[in-house]
């Protein structure tokens, strides 16, 4: 069992230049979960690894922010990741963009805008909202030597509730350090229906 994992600064996550642009973070990954699910009268056993996450924080994004893409990955040699990037209105990204990367026995280590690359290799559009979003990425982070590619584990996985955006699973598969990997993740793609501005 690992320990909760803080991100930012002592688990203060900043999001923006202006005062208030913040969230207090912080995960609890890599723990094992088993249930029940029980569809159409037939009960199945599953069990699998989860993360939890927990960020409150008492304003919106800075003025100039659209929306965010949001990754978190755990991958089977015990590592895991999470970091966003904040879209401008311009289509640049917010330097305050940031991340954790966590290894195997808990230990963490902060991500800082410009650490990591994402390129889209594919897009989805939503019959439902009209909006288009990314729908395959490749993820590279040098200094751990880290290369993944992800992609949906179904396409429509659009949420339409205050607002309408985009949150689900992920397959990640690709290598560290030159060896295979793969693992699971959740994305969420926030700001392509429509601007997320005001309280959220």
């Amino acid at each position: 069992r690992l320990p909760p994992i803080v991100h930012g600064n002592d688990g203060l996550s900043q999001k923006g230049p202006e005062p208030g642009n913040a969230s207090y973070y912080y995960s609890i990954v890599g723990q094992y979960a088993s249930g029940e699910i029980v569809i159409g009268g037939s009960t199945y056993k599953v069990s699998g690894k989860v993360w939890k996450d927990h960020e409150y924080s008492t304003s919106a994004l800075g003025d100039n922010a659209v929306g965010w893409d949001w990754f978190s990955v755990q991958l089977d040699d015990g590592t895991a990741l999470m970091f966003f990037e904040i879209r401008r209105e311009d289509g640049s990204l917010e330097p305050f963009s940031s991340g954790t990367y966590i290894d195997s026995q808990g230990n963490s280590w902060p991500l800082t805008f410009g650490d990591w690359q994402v390129d889209i290799l594919d897009q989805w559009t939503s019959p439902s909202s009209g909006a288009t979003y990314p729908a395959a990425w490749t993820i590279s982070i040098p200094a751990y030597d880290l290369i993944l590619t992800g992609r949906p584990m179904m396409a429509d996985q659009e949420l339409n509730l205050s607002t309408t955006y985009w949150e689900g699973a992920v397959a990640f598969e690709g290598t560290v350090k030159g060896q295979p990997v793969a693992g699971r993740g959740y994305i969420e793609l926030t700001g392509y229906s429509e601007p997320l501005t005001g309280p959220f």
